[in-house]
């Protein structure tokens, strides 16, 4: 994984002004519910409790069990979500753009004004995100990753719902302990997924014509957060066969995690969450309704995509689990043979009748 290296020095300013980035979205982050001190603190150590129960409930039920060492749950604000995603980003983008760039640098105006829009606009996406995301498995910083829990927007959202505060806390725990799980039950999870990115990269036709799509891309996001009429799409960048297939990889794995993720969400909750079925009743309606400018946002962003993620890959793991059982369900984790391929998604018997053979696609406990 040499192009993910750390240490890429100054080199990369031209394509984004990192530093401009975190101001921008630290000053366009939306304040949280008001709280007081007394309440922000038992919320924190709420969900830092709940996120060890969430742990146990999810090894039990999966099976699966942290391989390697990973630090403990990080309980931030929107400031602080969106600072360690640019610290993430940080350490994978700019040595891909190096290595895409090579000797051919811009002028330094051109390299200053380009890095400082660019950083405006990746701010104002990240800002606009910082105040909608609950929870995220952050991969790109370190090894093996770091789980973050977003605690103004959990606290948010359990009130517009009118949820029991600590049914919902455990709920979104559940949800993003199974994505650490994935990752750290599954050792090659995240040099896998890295080595698409770079491969992704290594598809393009051209650097200097990547570079300038994904300066597109961070313009198109940040236009759809100001201008809901915009109809650019951020897969103006995938342009080549070989990005595409790259592209259906990368979409499989995530419409897996994601899917397995709701599928733990909905075996565990009934059996420790009281009110979990009006917690997803609620909350799959906050999911689905939004405003034009909401709508058009999370089409531009992706999460529309990942909406559909999840249904369609919750289906998947029921079909899978209900044909072989979560033992035989496991053995999509034994290495990336073993992940779904796009067209599998829709048709379990087929992945079953892959890697387990085709004795295996009959009904199963386990």
């Amino acid at each position: 994984m040499g192009v993910f290296r750390r240490g890429y020095g100054g080199f990369m300013a031209q394509f984004v002004d990192w530093d401009l980035a975190a101001a921008t979205a630290g000053a366009l982050s939306k304040s949280g519910p008001r709280v007081s001190y007394a309440e922000a603190t038992d919320v924190v150590g709420d969900l830092r409790r709940l996120t060890d129960e969430a742990a146990g409930h999810v090894a039990d039920y999966t099976g699966l069990r942290a391989q390697v060492a990973h630090p403990p749950v990080r309980v931030v604000d929107r400031r602080d979500w969106a600072a360690a995603n640019i610290a993430g980003l940080r350490e994978v983008v700019s040595p891909l753009v190096e290595r895409l760039s090579g000797d051919k640098r811009p002028g330094p105006l051109t390299e200053a004004i380009g890095s400082r829009v660019t950083g405006v606009q990746a701010g104002t996406v990240l800002a606009y995100l910082s105040g909608r995301v609950l929870g995220q498995y952050e991969v790109f910083a370190g090894d093996p990753g770091q789980l973050l829990l977003v605690a103004p927007n959990i606290l948010e959202v359990e009130r517009k719902l009118g949820a029991d505060s600590r049914d919902f806390r455990l709920w979104v725990c559940l949800h993003e302990v199974t994505h650490r799980t994935q990752f750290t039950a599954v050792p090659w999870m995240r040099a896998y997924f890295l080595g698409e990115v770079q491969a992704f990269v290594d598809a393009s036709q051209g650097g200097e014509h990547l570079l300038e799509r994904l300066r597109r891309g961070v313009a198109t996001l940040s236009d759809a957060v100001k201008d809901p009429e915009s109809r650019a799409s951020v897969l103006d960048i995938v342009q080549t066969p070989a990005q595409r297939a790259v592209l259906d990889r990368l979409t499989a794995l995530m419409t897996l995690l994601e899917g397995h993720a709701e599928f733990v969400m909905d075996g565990v909750g009934p059996q420790v969450i009281p009110s979990v079925e009006s917690i997803r009743a609620a909350f799959n309606r906050r999911r689905e309704s939004g405003n034009p400018l909401e709508k058009a946002i999370r089409r531009l962003l992706g999460i529309e995509v990942k909406m559909r993620q999840y249904a369609e890959g919750r289906k998947f793991v029921h079909g899978v689990v209900d044909r072989v059982g979560m033992t035989g369900f496991n053995k999509i984790f034994s290495s990336p043979l073993t992940l779904p391929r796009l067209d599998e998604l829709g048709d379990p018997d087929a992945w079953v009748s892959r890697v387990h053979g085709p004795a295996g696609a009959t009904p199963s406990v386990g």
